[in-house]
């Protein structure tokens, strides 16, 4: 059986997955997309040698991503996804009944038409007639922004390459334009484990824009690092306060979660204060 060595620019270890069959691979403009086939995790999305996602456990991922905000936030309607162009972030904001619009703003069309063959229990929402697909930078889409929208999340590859332009100062100013009064946001900031200074950094940028922001994490088990990160803001209600009753359908997400998932506040301040030494 062949192996595929993962290609993590930014992990100390390397992850090793057995290969029973290589489904897709083909290079986008932007690229490398490769669908291989594991005997555990089963299909596997990997975009220029690192692991997106697995039919196994991308629900974690994919409900942590989005439902913290979307149940936080008193009644989104419009809603921003970037990146994430296999769908599965779009999947689960559209398990909100109070959700009138989505823009689902993915640069690579190529992931969304591989996506649709080859992962599509994960790609099933991005047809919805709720949803509006945009093939564009994010950065630039929410140049436009109306201050209209409710929720702005965030899902892209990580902070190299092309995806350096959604981790800004400039990109975060124009997220804050584009979100209403009770608008919030969110964005994955790697591992506590592997890039603590990345993840600080992510927050200091963060913190220079929005009144509001705080950092939550959840175990996945094909990231590297294990534990994931993710960088939220609004401008001015609270993330970690449970606002809607919880969505049906969610395997991973609940109340629970919900309030357990938010760094605890002591060990928040020591990594603003770049006091934790693990």
């Amino acid at each position: 059986m062949i192996r595929f060595f993962e290609r993590d620019p930014y992990s100390p270890i390397q992850y090793v997955y057995e290969v029973e069959r290589v489904l897709h691979r083909s290079r986008s403009p932007y690229q490398e997309v490769l669908v291989i086939e594991n005997p555990f995790f089963g299909r596997m999305l990997v975009l220029d040698g690192v692991v997106q996602l697995t039919e196994r456990d991308e629900f974690f991922y994919h409900e942590m991503l989005v439902h913290v905000l979307m149940h936080a936030h008193p009644e989104p309607k419009r809603v921003v996804v970037i990146g994430g162009g296999d769908g599965g972030a779009v999947r689960e904001v559209l398990r909100h009944g109070s959700v009138e619009k989505v823009f689902f703003v993915e640069i690579d069309e190529e992931v969304i038409n591989v996506s649709r063959e080859y992962f599509p229990t994960v790609s099933c929402g991005i047809d919805n007639e709720k949803v509006e697909i945009r093939c564009m930078d994010g950065a630039e889409f929410v140049k436009d922004g109306k201050g209209d929208v409710d929720v702005i999340i965030v899902d892209s590859t990580d902070i190299i390459g092309f995806a350096k332009s959604l981790f800004t100062v400039e990109f975060f100013k124009s997220v804050k334009d584009c979100l209403g009064d009770r608008g919030m946001f969110v964005t994955l900031s790697e591992s506590l484990h592997f890039h603590r200074e990345m993840v600080l950094e992510v927050q200091e940028t963060m913190r220079l824009v929005f009144p509001v922001v705080d950092l939550y994490t959840a175990p996945i088990a094909t990231y590297a690092g294990n534990w994931w990160t993710f960088s939220a803001a609004s401008k001015g209600l609270s993330l970690r306060e449970m606002r809607r009753p919880l969505v049906p359908g969610t395997r991973y997400y609940s109340d629970e979660i919900h309030q357990s998932s938010f760094l605890p506040e002591r060990l928040y301040e020591m990594l603003l204060q770049k006091r934790l030494n693990w």
